[in-house]
């Protein structure tokens, strides 16, 4: 049984879903909080941005403005970080911290840093385990149950589906030191660099935390979607 009445399903949903709607919740309530707080420094984030590039020696590295609410990124392709307007241009705490982060993860693939060459180098699985992991998983057991394939093939790929899922849940694992690095490089800069002052670092945690815990939310449910489609492979395998 998969997926509808399937109270196993039901049951991980109903603990899945505040899992990763609570965290972003949490960051969309602290963000939108310390957006409204001005950096004592008056620096916008665009500044503060390049401004850390060029102290630390990386020029190769451009500054956009990008539209969307938290599309905050760094683009390692083009060598690119990029900001929401709100954190472009405003001046708050929440720009600053956002724009520290996301040139902590300039600096990371600047140095090499060891789990980003890892979380590079999945990518490609990763994207077909995500979209068709679980659709082996599904429609193999499925059409077993159904008679329509061989017991033995359908278990073949039903366990390749799950082999490529794993790669999906092995890669939100490895984002989470990529991301929590880039935050404590954020943290170090702002505060040594003398981007915010002491009394403007609690506002700058709170939203680096916050948006950390998006990251390990969307880890756990992933490993919990997985222990679901193992444990309803081997029960079609006893079964047979």
């Amino acid at each position: 049984m998969m997926y509808g009445a399937d109270p196993l399903w039901l049951m991980m949903m109903l603990v899945g879903l505040p899992l990763i709607f609570l965290p972003q919740w949490w960051v969309k309530s602290t963000v939108a909080k310390w957006q409204q707080v001005p950096a004592q420094e008056g620096l916008s984030g665009a500044q503060v941005a390049r401004d850390i590039l060029q102290r630390h020696g990386i020029h190769d590295v451009s500054v956009e403005a990008t539209s969307g609410f938290l599309s905050d990124h760094y683009d390692p392709k083009d060598k690119t970080v990029r900001l929401s307007e709100d954190n472009y241009h405003g001046s708050s705490i929440t720009a600053a911290a956002i724009a520290a982060h996301e040139v902590g993860h300039a600096i990371q693939h600047n140095h090499g840093f060891f789990p980003v060459v890892i979380r590079s180098s999945m990518v490609p699985l990763v994207n077909l385990g995500s979209q068709f992991g679980p659709m082996l998983i599904m429609f193999s057991l499925l059409l077993m149950f159904m008679n329509l394939l061989a017991p033995d093939m359908a278990l073949l790929i039903a366990w390749t589906g799950v082999i490529g899922f794993a790669m999906a849940v092995a890669f939100h694992f490895v984002t989470l030191p990529v991301e929590i690095d880039a935050s404590l490089r954020a943290v170090k800069i702002l505060k040594n660099e003398h981007y915010l002052n002491p009394g403007e670092m609690g506002g700058a945690n709170a939203v680096l935390i916050a948006a950390a815990s998006t990251y390990v939310a969307t880890a756990l449910y992933s490993l919990m979607q997985l222990a679901y489609f193992i444990f309803r492979v081997m029960g079609a395998s006893n079964r047979r």
